[in-house]
């Protein structure tokens, strides 16, 4: 009775060592469209908030990345100073490829504007803040969530329906 009794509290170590490592199977980034369909292009003369309207509706985290798709344009990172200026004399960033990725690679606010002169003055400009994991983390006080994370809370659910079979069929095993 010893020995199965060992067995089963080795077998319950090891899968609670899996459950406790599946933490780190989680999508470690994700891109972002800027724009949707329409991709980076001077707004509607009703609708200069466009961007900064997408922005905030979307959870950036450290390791995402942002693409810029655009035609006779560019983008430009740039300071907060310079955003509010909507001045493109010192870029951080210039691209004007027509496919633009920029890897967010730390938490904080990062500045976009077009680079094409009075764009940026219409409303082509966009302020993405940036959180850490840490931050996202419940424990962290993330606030309200977007789709752009939900395979990783996927994951976590499946991950722990999982376990709770594991478990399930080792207990009934013990007893």
């Amino acid at each position: 009775m010893a020995s199965f009794s060992k067995s089963s509290t080795t077998v319950l170590v090891f899968f609670l060592t899996i459950f406790s490592s599946l933490h780190h199977f989680s999508v470690s980034s994700f891109e972002f469209q800027v724009g949707g369909s329409q991709g980076w292009v001077v707004p509607p003369a009703n609708d200069s908030k466009i961007y900064n309207d997408w922005a905030s509706e979307n959870r950036f985290l450290v390791g995402d990345s942002i693409r810029f798709k655009y035609k006779k344009d560019s983008v430009m990172e740039v300071n907060d100073t310079e955003y509010k200026r909507c001045n493109s004399s010192h870029p951080n960033l210039f691209s004007n490829t027509g496919n633009t990725v920029y890897k967010l690679d730390q938490p904080g606010p990062f500045y976009f504007i077009s680079g094409v002169s009075g764009h940026c003055e219409k409303g082509q400009r966009m302020i993405v803040k940036v959180m850490s994991h840490e931050e996202d983390s419940p424990s962290g006080g993330g606030g309200k969530s977007s789709g752009s994370h939900v395979a990783v809370s996927s994951l976590g659910v499946s991950a722990l329906v999982f376990v709770q079979f594991v478990l399930s069929f080792v207990a009934s095993r013990v007893i």
